[in-house]
């Protein structure tokens, strides 16, 4: 997968160094992955949640951390919407 918006993982890491690892993987994976539905994104992150409008909520090391990207599985594009802490996700809509 493409993943866009990398931009805001950078800047979140700056904040949050011990994310870097986390966040490290996770985007590591996205890019070698090749996602067409979002079943096949639960089948390796059980946990994420599936929302409307093609977004996915991924928890991070052990649920410290959200991440919500939007999915166009036809083009192999995740597009980074929006990383913060677990306390901050519960505080957004979406």
């Amino acid at each position: 997968m493409r993943v866009l918006g990398r931009d805001k993982l950078d800047a979140f890491i700056r904040k949050h160094a011990n994310s870097k690892s986390a966040l490290g993987s996770w985007l590591a994976e996205a890019e070698e992955a090749t996602w067409e539905t979002p079943d096949q994104v639960r089948d390796r992150y059980p946990r994420a949640s599936i929302l409307p409008n093609n977004k996915v909520v991924f928890r991070l090391k052990g649920n410290d951390y959200r991440l919500v990207v939007t999915a166009r599985y036809q083009r192999g594009i995740l597009k980074v919407e929006w990383v913060g802490t677990h306390a901050e996700y519960d505080k957004q809509t979406f």
